[in-house]
């Protein structure tokens, strides 16, 4: 054999042998691993608080067996999660404050109605500011049973100052899910200057339910600083929620090793180019999952610990990326 075949040999096998290639990715079912996911982390809450509400945001194509309002209901995955969120509904789909375009619409509706359908309530959020498309966006969610929150900012970063009064605002004990008739989506905390800053802004709503972070600034809340949060203004009880991401790793959280991007773990993937600190990930690899749930160290496990009435799940439609790439 020619030398110069035996170095192009050599060279790809020790190409081969390098762990920074990519490892191929075959034979997975993205969507029914998503769907495993939510059920095993539902299961693994639920075994340590019963009324644990498990919420995944986006992804309901999960919910059939085909993605469409029309096919096979997965029952098992129903039967898993609590609620739905879904973003962008009625307005915001391609861009803020414009409405979702009705083919785009229309298929979200078919499947959130079927998601109702099986009992699982629908938190929907649109973004929208001007307050005739507030309005159109609070009738519309009603109308389908949908409880909802118009954000003003994608950033989600503030308390919307429209309407003046808070939409379906009741006195009520919210004591599951199903009570709430209106909610906060509040994760970002960069424009209240201390925890105790968000507590006394978040204590003086009387939003039925909170969606927040585990974190301010990277340092946690406390299970007394979220006890606090419990009761609305009026004195009625509420729901509070922490968000958690699963479909994508973020560089600015506790579990985050700064070498993981000279030295890649097997289940880290390509950075979100929209959302700077955000990357992809294999979420059916155990050393992700391990992460996520299912010990005393996971990121549920903290959520958990802290007193929350739940989990808000995000990047659920995480599959989708791995479907088109």
């Amino acid at each position: 054999m020619k030398l110069s075949v035996l170095v192009a040999l050599l060279i790809l096998l020790l190409t081969a042998c390098d762990e920074t290639v990519d490892t191929p990715i075959e034979d997975v079912d993205y969507r029914q691993e998503m769907r495993q996911l939510v059920i095993n982390l539902s299961t693994w809450s639920k075994t340590q608080q019963s009324e644990f509400i498990v919420i995944p945001q986006n992804g309901q194509e999960l919910v059939t067996e085909t993605g469409e309002g029309n096919s096979t209901p997965q029952t098992d995955y129903l039967n898993a999660i609590d609620a739905t969120g879904r973003e962008s509904m009625f307005y915001g789909y391609y861009a803020d404050d414009q409405e979702t375009p009705e083919e785009d619409k229309q298929h979200l509706i078919d499947l959130c109605v079927l998601c109702e359908s099986h009992g699982v309530e629908v938190l929907a959020t649109d973004y929208c500011s001007t307050q005739s498309k507030v309005d159109d966006s609070f009738t519309l969610n009603d109308q389908y049973g949908y409880i909802s929150f118009a954000a003003d900012q994608r950033d989600l970063n503030n308390i919307p100052s429209y309407p003046d009064t808070l939409y379906n605002e009741n006195g009520n004990d919210i004591l599951n899910i199903a009570d709430a008739q209106n909610f906060l989506y509040l994760i970002n905390s960069e424009n209240f200057s201390e925890k105790q800053d968000f507590i006394n802004t978040v204590n003086a709503t009387n939003y039925d339910l909170i969606i927040m972070d585990l974190f301010h600034n990277e340092l946690s809340y406390t299970a007394a600083e979220i006890e606090s949060l419990k009761v609305k203004a009026n004195g009625g009880s509420r729901l509070v929620v922490c968000y958690m991401s699963i479909g994508e790793a973020e560089d600015y959280r506790y579990y985050w090793q700064t070498n993981w991007l000279n030295s890649k773990p097997v289940w880290l993937d390509a950075e979100n180019p929209d959302w700077a600190g955000n990357y992809k990930v294999r979420y059916w690899e155990n050393e992700w999952q391990d992460i996520i749930y299912g010990n005393s160290n996971s990121y549920l496990q903290l959520i958990l610990n802290t007193g929350f009435d739940g989990v808000y799940l995000d990047i659920i439609d995480g599959f989708e990326y791995y479907e088109e790439n």
